[in-house]
């Protein structure tokens, strides 16, 4: 693997980066190619926006694959940090501001360990959420998802269109579902004796 470019002695040569780019919700995202870079991809965060670093031969449809790819990376260990109440609550307030227009305002927001067969709750009538320990350790924006769900469950309680529509907004709402059925999938399969991490 070779050594990053970035990381060496003198300037190292580029290529004219790609625009950052930016969604409803998601960081600035600047693609940095490098003629020296060979076949390593690399990606930091600096402020508020992600640097994905790669070769400069690569084509617009990798480029696209690896940054997915490098974000989901760092949104994965990110999340091994995990969050306490105090920032979950803080997490959940810049959530509405974003997404709902601040007009969710819970109570509280807190992590709890009796919920093993829901990922959250809220009780409107309190201003109460609740978020599964279950869900510590998953990427931050399977974290977001859920609490943003719960936030939106403030404002409409059920499930309908209108409820929908507010979770229109959140660009990773079908990404972060498919994750949690993938876990849910991965939990009802049979334990197999013997099978590789048993």
């Amino acid at each position: 693997m070779s050594a990053d470019p970035l990381h060496r002695a003198g300037t190292p040569q580029r290529l004219p980066t790609s625009p950052p780019t930016a969604g409803p919700g998601a960081s600035a995202i600047e693609v940095r190619r490098s003629t020296r870079r060979r076949r390593t991809v690399s990606a930091y965060r600096e402020g508020d926006r992600t640097v994905v670093l790669i070769p400069a031969r690569m084509s617009e449809a990798e480029e696209q694959r690896w940054v997915n790819v490098m974000l989901d990376k760092l949104a994965a260990q990110e999340s091994k940090r995990v969050l306490g109440d105090t920032e979950l609550a803080g997490r959940a307030e810049r959530l509405s501001a974003q997404y709902l227009e601040g007009r969710a305002r819970p109570d509280s927001v807190r992590w709890v360990t009796n919920q093993n067969t829901r990922w959250g709750s809220c009780t409107p009538a309190e201003g109460s959420i609740r978020l599964s320990h279950r869900l510590q350790g998953m990427p931050e924006y399977v974290v977001d998802y859920v609490l943003l769900h719960e936030l939106a469950h403030l404002l409409v309680p059920g499930h309908g269109p209108r409820f929908w529509r507010l979770l229109d907004a959140y660009p990773r709402t079908e990404r972060a579902r498919g994750y949690l059925e993938g876990v849910v999938a991965a939990e009802r399969l049979p334990h197999v004796p013997g099978a590789r991490g048993q």
